[in-house]
């Protein structure tokens, strides 16, 4: 798998696995920085669905609403496939930045 589309893979959730693994060898700078990015994006979203389980269980009109704050995670995953494509080593907004210096193990 080339780095380019290793990039673009690493957005795509589970697939991030793919990615990761079937381009060990061929891993360049942006395809690390765009595995850091997908990673993160994929634990975050993960974790803001656990939390609007809970706010669910609670309250399900405002689980609701909490929910659709979730499109913004679809929003985020196109921006950074754009990215990807585009070549361009640009964090995801409001959670990039906090990626980029995490997951050492892609370093390597």
């Amino acid at each position: 798998m080339n780095p380019k589309a290793q990039s673009i893979v690493s957005y795509l959730g589970i697939f991030w696995l793919v990615a990761y693994f079937a381009g060990k060898d061929q891993r360049d700078d942006l395809s690390r920085y765009h595995l850091k990015q997908g990673l993160g994006l994929f634990i975050t979203g993960i974790l803001f669905n656990i939390a609007v389980t809970i706010v669910n269980a609670i309250s399900s009109s405002l689980g609701m609403i909490v929910g659709l704050v979730g499109i913004v995670f679809l929003v985020f995953l196109i921006m950074g496939i754009i990215n990807a494509v585009n070549e361009e080593k640009k964090p995801l907004p409001v959670i990039g930045k906090m990626f980029e210096d995490k997951f050492s193990f892609i370093d390597k």
